[in-house]
């Protein structure tokens, strides 16, 4: 993974004694709530319902053993105890005090961690594949040129105040498991006639109020011209983004207003008049940090067979819970932050202390947080998968549903976030319960659930195979459902079924769904493939089924 430089650090350090300042000087009343408020957001920090709530950058989900055991640290000394990580790949901290977020982030610079850019009208952390470096349908390892743009982006002059925030992913494989198509801007690693490696540019995909899939701007473009052509994208955004209107200032609207041919006409027009002034990326770079990714040092193993004459449940977390890896003798680990009756995304400081031992021990000391809220050893010898598996059952780490409907995504929500209209964690306890049973749970097969709090879609709703926003109607909390999202394989938005539903009804709508399913499926098909076989209609009737409270 990568290491800071001299240069990287005194960075780090530098912005960490300049918003200790920042934050005396607000607390000594020398600085204004509203002079305040862009210098805290540029360091992460929000206010929140309850308390502040501090982001942590996590760049493409990577961390090492010994920055995990700093955030379990951290969430101890500063917090209550845990994390919740997002599907950003961050970890957000609900409770600390404002006073001490400078000692927090003075912590965290100790390991090479930081809040920068975590927030704020500017580029935020970049996303990537959570199997990236290991999947074997990979074209080349993603995590490269995340950290080039990382670097290019980090305080850029010219972007630090966007009309709106704006995100980016980077995926290296054909199945796109970064979500890239509902980013600002998507990247897809592809090689030209020559055999070089450059990207397929998406633009203009995005979730929230007005979800849209991104759309290709340019089918291939070099390597060496990604910052050029970035800052041509961005350069058009910035001109002519809206900044009247926090609704309307995404970069998703611009294209929608423009259409994809002018604003392809006008990135490549700024892109020919600018790319001679602009950085390019050499060789020499590209290098530089590719050495930082280069392969762990694998054994020479054999592929074994570590499933037969075990017992059932250690069977189905092998099935759910690990994947191929590139390297014969080795599978990726999930380590489910799902469990029944939990906060999915939430880990514990003593769950992470452990994860960290374990990753030491199991995966060369790295762990990856994943697009879901999970994390992820991503190199396990397959002769350590049972061993490991009985530790991660003492850790309450081992429910093997990943990939089921209790493998939710779910944001916090009313409990916590100032701008929900509705509470998720209940309703995610809700269907944890119901759906209790890891035999019908498999049955059902392959459902992405996911839930949003409000129309920012935080939860990712739009694109969930089933998706719940909540919603307030005369101070009560109601649920919007939407079928026939995807993330996942394919990218779609999902369209709301019906009337909303009252938040004790929730999980018996998602019930009485998916038994349509059951009873419709053909062979093998999974849930949305019967949805796109058999069509909305029949979906809809079985929803509101015995259903008079929806409004």
């Amino acid at each position: 993974m990568y290491r800071y430089d001299e240069l990287d650090q005194a960075f780090v350090d530098q912005r960490v004694a300049e918003f200790r300042d920042q934050t005396r000087r607000f607390l000594a009343g020398e600085l204004s709530e509203d002079e305040f408020r862009p210098l805290r957001l540029r360091n992460g920090l929000y206010i929140q319902r309850h308390a502040p709530m501090l982001r942590l950058a996590i760049p493409y989900g990577l961390l090492s053993s010994t920055q995990l055991r700093m955030l379990a640290h951290v969430a101890r000394r500063y917090d209550r105890g845990y994390g919740h990580f997002t599907t950003r790949q961050n970890l957000q901290l609900n409770w600390p005090k404002l006073a001490e977020v400078p000692d927090i982030l003075a912590e965290l610079a100790t390991v090479q961690m930081h809040s920068i850019q975590t927030s704020g009208n500017c580029i935020r952390n970049v996303t990537a594949d959570h199997l990236a470096g290991v999947a074997p349908d990979e074209l080349d390892d993603p995590r490269p040129y995340c950290e080039l743009i990382r670097q290019w982006a980090t305080l850029h002059p010219e972007f630090t105040y966007l009309p709106r925030k704006f995100k980016i992913a980077v995926t290296g494989s054909p199945q796109d498991r970064a979500a890239s198509e509902v980013h600002d801007i998507g990247l897809h690693l592809k090689r030209g006639r020559e055999g070089d490696i450059g990207f397929t540019v998406l633009v203009g995909g995005g979730l929230g109020r007005t979800p849209v899939i991104g759309q290709v701007i340019r089918e291939f473009l070099p390597l060496p011209e990604l910052f050029a052509y970035l800052e041509a994208i961005l350069r058009v955004y910035n001109r002519h983004g809206r900044r009247d209107n926090i609704h309307k200032a995404r970069i998703k609207i611009l294209v929608k207003s423009l259409g994809i041919e002018r604003m392809r006409e006008q990135v490549e027009t700024e892109w020919q008049a600018s790319r001679a002034g602009a950085p390019r990326l050499d060789a020499a770079q590209v290098q530089r940090v590719h050495d930082f990714f280069r392969p762990h040092p694998y054994a020479t193993l054999p592929d074994l067979d570590v499933e037969t004459g075990r017992e059932p449940a250690f069977q189905a977390w092998f099935r759910y819970n690990t994947r191929a890896h590139r390297v014969s003798g080795y599978r990726s680990v999930f380590l489910s932050l799902k469990a029944h009756g939990s906060v999915p995304g939430d880990v514990t400081s003593q769950q992470m202390e452990a994860i960290a031992d374990l990753a030491d021990a199991e995966s060369f000391g790295e762990i990856r947080a994943t697009h879901n809220q999970n994390l992820l050893f991503a190199d396990v010898r397959q002769e350590r998968l049972y061993p490991l598996w009985q530790k991660l059952q003492l850790l309450q780490l081992a429910t093997p549903n990943i990939g089921t409907l209790t493998d939710m995504i779910a944001c916090p929500g009313l409990d916590f976030c100032g701008l929900a209209n509705a509470g998720t964690l209940d309703v995610a306890r809700q269907i944890q319960q119901r759906f209790d049973s890891l035999d019908y749970l498999y049955d059902l097969g392959d459902i992405e659930l996911k839930m949003s709090g409000c129309m920012n879609g935080c939860g990712h709703h739009h694109v969930g195979h089933i998706g719940i926003l909540g919603v307030d109607k005369h101070g009560e909390q109601w649920y919007q459902i939407t079928l026939g999202g995807s993330a996942n394989g394919f990218t779609a938005l999902g369209e709301v079924i019906g009337p909303s539903v009252p938040q004790a009804e929730v999980a018996a709508t998602v019930e009485r769904i998916v038994e349509v399913y059951r009873a419709r499926r053909e062979g093998d098909e999974r849930f949305i493939e019967t949805l796109q076989r058999v069509g909305m209609q029949a979906f809809r009737q079985g929803a509101y089924a015995s259903h008079p409270q929806a409004a």
